[in-house]
Order: structure tokens, then sequence, then C-alpha cells
């Protein structure tokens, strides 16, 4: 417990662990900040975003500013006095009349080795690009998107066939168990920050629902790396018969043949060829129904060997 006065901003489940770390270790929390509750789904009900539910369940203040850069937010903030604001996933820029108000500044849990990932999707981009190693990063803010100085890392590996479901909760937990020693060290004296180098950067942009559809004339590993960073959302994608796939869980074969074509279906086995090598499918769902594992979708939608996935306007089969 360093205790420090502390503001709170995060929205999603990623944040969670972290705010309930700061719960846990009695710090003195005088508020929580989070983005307003938003309509959501083909009902658009409100929803209250999860930091907020978490918030609320211990007594903490919440506040929920459609921009934090509002004069009137930022006065308010400077009223709380707070000595630390503690920033995980948040989902807005804090302007520098924010960032320059508590005296040990602004600290961000970041899901990536920074400089690397900087960005919105640190995780899935990752994943995607077959990275096989990953970590967490604690930075002091400024005006500049994760640029920053570092105070620590956390490195952590990546199994070839894990998910952005298992790695974003394991990082959730590993970011709030680096968070905690960073403000102990910090209070301690025990931390210099680091300046970021520009010579190694990445950016990791915002996910688009196109940058789930499968281009077949990549190689396995490719495929099977987009598969795993898209599980969540967008869903990696194709199509059969005009009617959009989502392809859930992969592993890497070494089949040949026409890329996007179906090598195997039979069994509960489905392989489709891919420029190098092929992808053994587990999950899929069609639009409009539900995900079901290859064994139940091949009894209810049989597909036949030979049959070619892909679309042929967007010439990800095309031979």
């Amino acid at each position: 417990m360093t205790g420090w006065r502390m503001i709170f901003m995060g929205t999603p489940d990623f944040a969670c662990p972290t705010l309930q770390k700061l719960i846990d270790l009695n710090e003195n929390l005088v508020a929580v900040v989070t983005q307003p509750d938003r309509p959501k789904g083909r009902g658009q009900k409100l929803m209250t975003p999860p930091v907020k539910e978490l918030a609320v369940k211990h007594g903490i203040p919440v506040y929920q500013p459609p921009k934090v850069r509002d004069p009137a937010f930022v006065e308010l903030v400077r009223e709380l006095a707070p000595d630390v604001i503690v920033v995980v996933a948040f989902g807005q820029i804090l302007p520098k009349a924010l960032l320059d108000i508590p005296p040990y500044g602004c600290i961000n849990v970041h899901a990536s080795l920074l400089p690397r990932y900087r960005g919105a999707a640190p995780l899935n981009w990752c994943i995607i690009n077959g990275e096989n190693e990953t970590g967490a990063t604690t930075m002091l803010m400024d005006p500049g998107l994760d640029t920053g100085p570092m105070l620590l890392q956390q490195k952590t590996s990546i199994d070839e066939n894990e998910d952005i479901v298992s790695l974003h909760n394991r990082m959730a937990g590993l970011g709030a168990d680096l968070l905690a020693e960073t403000l102990d060290r910090l209070k301690a004296g025990d931390i210099t920050p680091r300046p970021q180098s520009d010579d190694n950067t990445c950016y990791a942009a915002m996910l688009r629902k196109e940058d789930g559809l499968i281009n077949w004339q990549k190689d396995a590993r490719a495929i099977h790396d987009q598969v795993r960073g898209l599980a969540v959302w967008p869903g990696a994608y194709t199509f059969l018969d005009e009617q959009v796939l989502k392809i859930f869980g992969t592993r890497i074969g070494n089949g040949s043949g026409r890329p996007g074509a179906v090598l195997k279906s039979s069994k509960g086995q489905l392989e489709v060829a891919c420029l190098s090598g092929s992808l053994l499918i587990q999950e899929l769902q069609l639009a409009g129904k539900k995900r079901l594992d290859v064994g139940s979708f091949l009894a209810g939608f049989p597909i036949a060997e030979g049959a070619l996935l892909g679309s042929q306007a967007s010439g990800d089969a095309a031979p």
C-alpha cells in the first residue's frame, strides 16, 4: 500500500484485474473514471462498462465524462488532488492539462513490450504477426501515443496455438501484478524511467472488420495466426457458397492443393489447402447460425471434398 491518493481510469474487462488489485491492496482510490454507458447489441440496450460495475460494487465514486479534455472535468480532477493516476485501457487520450495534475504522474499499463506495438490492439497484432513473446509495460504517460518513459516490463511467451482469449486473460493478470510492483518501487524511489527508442517500434492499429477476411493465397502459418488473433472480433472469415463462414480454432497441417480447396471433409475432420501447407479447422459458424465444433457442423452442413472456400470477387481463393 502506497498511501497515495489515486484515480483509476479504465473501461473494459482487461482493466478490471488491475482495479481489483488496487482494491485488494487497500489503496486510497478517490475516484474511478470510465467511458459513458453505451448502447450495444441488436436491442441497443445501454451497457455499463465492466470497470464501472466493479467500482460501484466497492463503493468507489465513478465519473464518466464524454471527453476528458473538457475543462470542467479537468478542474474536477484537480480538486480531487490525486497523487497518481493509473490508466489501463481507458479509451481516450489524456490531454496535457490532466497529465500535469498528479505529482507522481499518470502511469499506464500497456499490453506490449514497448516500443513494440504502440496503439489500440497490441495483443491481437502480436498474435497475427506470429510473435512468440510479448509482455506488459508500465510507463509514465506523455501527450504522445504510448510514447512515455518506461518504468517496468514483464515478458511472457506465446504458445503457437494460443488465441487472443487466453492471452488477453493472462496479460490482464500480469499487468495488474506489474502495476502493483511499479507503485511500490516508485514509492521507494527504486525506479529510473527509461526513454523509449523509436528505432524498433511498430503500430497496433484498431481492428477493422475487413481484417478478418482470409486470403487462402497465404501460407498456413499466417492464416492460423490470423484466426488466433481475431477469435473475439471480428473473427476470421471466408465464404462458402457465397455465405459468410467464420472460422475459430485451427491447427496447421501438411496437406497440399489449390488454395482454399477442401482436402478432407469426413469423420469430424475439415482440412483446407493454403498456398503452403493446410489448415485443420476445429470450429465454424455460418452467418446467423450457432458456433459449432467441426463434427457437429459437418453433420448439419456437409461440405464436399474439393469445394472451394473463399470469395472469387476478392481474389482470395483464385488459382
